[in-house]
């Protein structure tokens, strides 16, 4: 069957850092009919340029801290049937596109969402999950080794991460794509109330999937901890008014302030915030909360653009994965392997095994491969059993077989 053609759009803004990770594993997607759309400030133009990208992507100029115009301007410069998003701030699995796409064949759906993964490479951040009136996000319960089709009742919604989604082109210009009055936070969650109210179908893909790290911004520093909740408070109200009975509001505004409230104190707890930002904080939630109820909402119409030629990204990987695997003091040895490897187009998945019952993790290394770390009885899935006894030979060929198909074997396609 045909690839369809695909438009992966990238925002980033003054995060040049984090774009190149994110580049770097867009630049070694298995997928044969892609392009690369970078809606960004200078300093990632300037980290285009340095990796040596420049007339590979498209680029488009944009520095403004609004998210979903910024989204809009990447589908405006789309060419794919289909466009994928991801955040500059993730890397994806190289068969992440592969799985996305693959939803699409059936022409009843519309848009699709993968599992993302947290900043150690093994725990998952979102998995499937719904949505109600009130933007409430509910764990879904479905089978994770294959695509599910969902059709939510009224009032509800499918939920796609915004790091990690995909929706046909037609659809997202004639919804007239992400509502601008979302700077950030909730801004996919609209645009998924918004496909549901109209009859779209969701197809849930658990194999397609990133890694997000939650890089540091104006809202959160390098720890996550919150700086500012002015965006949270302004899109939690935005929402309800164009989504919720007013009779729920009050409610669904004070677990809000609940919700965020404790999430500060954790962090004064744990000595990430000081009492004078947790009060900022809070403040700047109520304004945001306070200015969105008397917002003029703008009547979202059609995005009308003339469609530009497709720029297909040619892959750097050729396809061969290769598994590298030792002991901690070889693992300098194994990384400039694995570099080298990399280079020559090369899939590599590095394990650094230690005697010990660690838990594992995943990084994404430059040039581009994959480095697993932990214990030789430690868990690499967070359901398995807390210790586990292990050969080295066969850890190393169960943690190829559990990265399969998110990484290399493509052979269902």
């Amino acid at each position: 069957m045909t690839a369809p053609s695909v438009s992966v759009v990238v925002v980033s803004r003054h995060r040049p850092e984090a774009l190149e990770y994110c580049l770097t594993s867009l630049s070694r997607l298995i997928y044969p009919n892609y392009e690369i759309i970078v809606v960004t400030d200078p300093s990632g133009e300037a980290a285009i340029h340095g990796m040596g990208l420049t007339g590979r992507v498209r680029v488009v100029p944009f520095d403004i801290a609004n998210i979903s115009i910024a989204r809009n301007r990447g589908i405006e410069a789309a060419a794919g049937d289909i466009v994928a998003f991801i955040d500059d701030d993730a890397v994806a699995e190289p068969l992440w596109l592969l799985h996305l796409a693959a939803a699409f064949h059936d022409p009843e759906v519309s848009i699709a969402g993968g599992f993302v993964r947290g900043r150690n490479g093994i725990s998952f951040q979102w998995k499937a999950r719904s949505i109600d009136c009130t933007g409430m996000a509910i764990p879904l319960q479905l089978n994770e080794t294959c695509n599910t089709v969902l059709s939510p009742p009224p009032d509800q919604a499918v939920k796609t991460e915004g790091t990690n989604m995909a929706v046909r082109r037609q659809v997202l210009l004639e919804q007239g794509g992400f509502d601008p009055a979302y700077r950030f936070y909730l801004d996919e969650t609209d645009l998924n109330m918004r496909l549901a109210v109209a009859g779209y179908k969701t197809v849930i893909v658990p194999l397609a999937q990133v890694h997000h790290a939650y890089a540091p911004s104006t809202r959160r520093r390098r720890n996550r901890s919150v700086t500012d909740l002015y965006d949270i408070g302004a899109s939690s109200m935005i929402f309800l008014r164009l989504h919720c009975p007013e009779a729920l509001h009050v409610t669904r505004i004070a677990a809000v302030r609940q919700e965020q409230r404790e999430r500060l104190l954790i962090q004064m707890r744990d000595g990430l915030l000081e009492p004078s930002e947790v009060r900022w904080a809070l403040k700047r939630l109520e304004q945001g909360l306070t200015e969105a109820a008397e917002m003029v909402l703008p009547q979202l119409q059609p995005l009308h653009c003339t469609t530009p030629a497709f720029l297909r990204f040619e892959s750097s990987a050729n396809g061969d994965h290769i598994e590298l695997a030792g002991r901690i003091w070889q693992k300098s040895e194994l990384c400039k392997q694995a570099a080298h490897l990399a280079e020559q187009g090369k899939t590599v998945s590095v394990f650094i095994f230690s005697h010990t019952g660690l838990f594992h993790s995943v990084q994404y290394c430059k040039p581009g491969f994959w480095l697993q770390r932990g214990g030789l009885f430690g868990r690499s899935d967070r359901g398995q059993k807390l210790f586990r006894l292990d050969l080295f030979r066969t850890r190393v060929q169960a943690e190829t077989r559990r990265t399969a198909e998110i990484r290399w074997d493509c052979t269902k396609y």
